[in-house]
C-alpha cells in the first residue's frame, strides 16, 4: 500500500525512488523552505548532486518551487495548494516572508502577489515577492530581550 507521499508522486507521473522519497518527507511536514544545503544537512547519507537531481525532478513536474528570498541560496518547498493534475512549473504566484534573524523562509500560500502595473509592452510571466523581517518566533524573542 503506498503511502501519501508515494501517492503524490505517482499523481506528478513520477517513479518513486528511495532519494525522491527522502527529499520529499523531508520537505513534506515543514512550514518553511529549504535550501539545497539545509537538506544535505538533514539526509546526511544522500550525496549532494542526489538531493539536487530531485529537486529538479520535483521541481519540473510542479510538486516544488524555487524561491529566491535574497539570502544567497535558492530555497525549496512543496507545492500544498497546486494542482498536481498537471506536469510543468509552478504557477501559482504568492508572497513568501524571509526572517532576518533565523534566515528561515515562509511561504504564505493565502496571500497573492498584489497586482503590478507595468509599462506598455512588457509582459509579465512571474514575480518573486519576499518580504523580510521577523517571524513570530523571533520578533517574540526581541520583544522579551527590551522588557
Amino acid at each position: 500500500m503506498a503511502d501519501g507521499t508515494e501517492q503524490l508522486l505517482a499523481a506528478a507521473d513520477i517513479r518513486p525512488t528511495a532519494n525522491r522519497l527522502l527529499v520529499l518527507r523531508q520537505l513534506e511536514h515543514l512550514d518553511e523552505a529549504l535550501s539545497l544545503h539545509d537538506l544535505e544537512r538533514r539526509l546526511p547519507s544522500m550525496e549532494r548532486s542526489s538531493i539536487f537531481r530531485v529537486l529538479q525532478t520535483l521541481n519540473s513536474h510542479g510538486l516544488l518551487h524555487e524561491i529566491d528570498d535574497g539570502t544567497g541560496a535558492v530555497k525549496y518547498e512543496l507545492c500544498r495548494e497546486h494542482s498536481h493534475t498537471h506536469h510543468g512549473p509552478h504557477d501559482d504566484q504568492h508572497i513568501h516572508f524571509t526572517c532576518e534573524r533565523c534566515r528561515h523562509t515562509f511561504c504564505m500560500a493565502d496571500t497573492p502577489i498584489p497586482p503590478a502595473t507595468l509599462p506598455e509592452g512588457f509582459v509579465w510571466h512571474s514575480a518573486n515577492y519576499v518580504i523580510h523581517g521577523l517571524c513570530p518566533l523571533c520578533a517574540e524573542r526581541q520583544n522579551k530581550k527590551f522588557r
